[in-house]
């Protein structure tokens, strides 16, 4: 498979801020990939730098074969890029942007075809003769991504692109581009829901403080961070505190719930047993998988 996109030993620092420390990262033509980290990671300095919005101090970063500075317009020409501030011009209706948008990648009258799919793909059909100005926030977003997506570029970088709009878009949304993935567009995806991330991505990377910490296809980031967990759900008859025997164990509170760590299996029975000793008791139990959420929160350390 060919290279999509390319950073190779990227850095961009803004004066002592060293946003994108050194980060090389292929992905390949057709992947939906995730690009995922606590806020100032580095995530948005990343795309800003493959859309030629920024310089990289060092590096080289390449799309489709394009380097973005040395050749910007053929880059820019293959890359379409979500970006999380609602940024619109006010003076045209929906479907007037998207025209005048095909027209700054040489798409004429031909591509209109494309356009009313996008419109309707992403329902915009009753607000294509409506000033963006007058958009609702969520519909402003859906306009967004059909900008980025008018001049079906082959690159597709959606950078939070589900935030804030309701649970019907995004599922609308997610049909959509996966439609697009199949159709062999490459799809780069930023997100703070992880469980799409998990859902949709083949592959990720995960930032922390501007480098890279883990990167490989989903599947085997879990397999290889994964942990078994031990739910329960307790009633305490005094002070709702753990017993001293076993607060060392990694644990959290989800709801009404406490999630331990299991490093090992003898550490149910060490839970269990601590707790009878200190007559709390088990109103239910059991084991859970982790997920892609517990693996990032473990690997960037944004639970600290």
């Amino acid at each position: 498979m060919k290279t999509a996109i390319s950073y190779k030993n990227v850095k961009k620092f803004y004066g002592d801020l060293k946003a994108v420390n050194g980060i090389t990262l292929n992905i390949k033509e057709g992947e939906f990939f995730g690009l995922l980290g606590p806020n100032g990671a580095g995530k948005s300095t990343l795309i800003n730098m493959l859309a030629g919005l920024a310089k990289p101090s060092t590096g080289k970063i390449s799309v489709m074969g394009y380097d973005v500075q040395n050749n910007y317009q053929e880059a820019r020409h293959s890359v379409g890029i979500v970006p999380q501030e609602l940024v619109f011009d006010p003076f045209f209706n929906v479907r007037e942007m998207l025209r005048f948008q095909a027209g700054y990648f040489g798409k004429g009258k031909e591509n209109d075809v494309w356009v009313d799919e996008v419109i309707e793909r992403l329902d915009l059909t009753d607000k294509a003769s409506t000033n963006m100005r007058k958009l609702s926030g969520g519909m402003k977003r859906r306009a967004l991504i059909a900008q980025a997506l008018v001049h079906k570029p082959p690159v597709i970088v959606l950078d939070e692109p589900t935030a804030g709009v309701d649970v019907e878009l995004r599922q609308k949304l997610w049909e959509f581009i996966k439609d697009l993935n199949n159709d062999g567009h490459t799809i780069v995806l930023t997100t703070h829901y992880l469980e799409e991330a998990q859902e949709l991505c083949n592959s990720v990377a995960m930032l922390r403080a501007g480098k890279v910490v883990a990167m490989d296809t989903t599947k085997n980031l879990l397999r290889k961070f994964a942990t078994k967990n031990l739910k329960l759900k307790l009633n305490f008859k005094g002070e709702e505190k753990l017993p001293q025997k076993i607060d060392h164990i990694p644990h959290q509170i989800v709801e009404d719930a406490f999630i331990f760590q299991l490093k090992r299996i003898t550490d149910i029975t060490e839970i269990t047993e601590a707790l009878k000793e200190s007559r709390v008791e088990i109103a239910d139990i059991q084991t859970v998988d982790s997920d892609l959420e517990d693996v990032f929160l473990k690997l960037t350390n944004s639970n600290k």
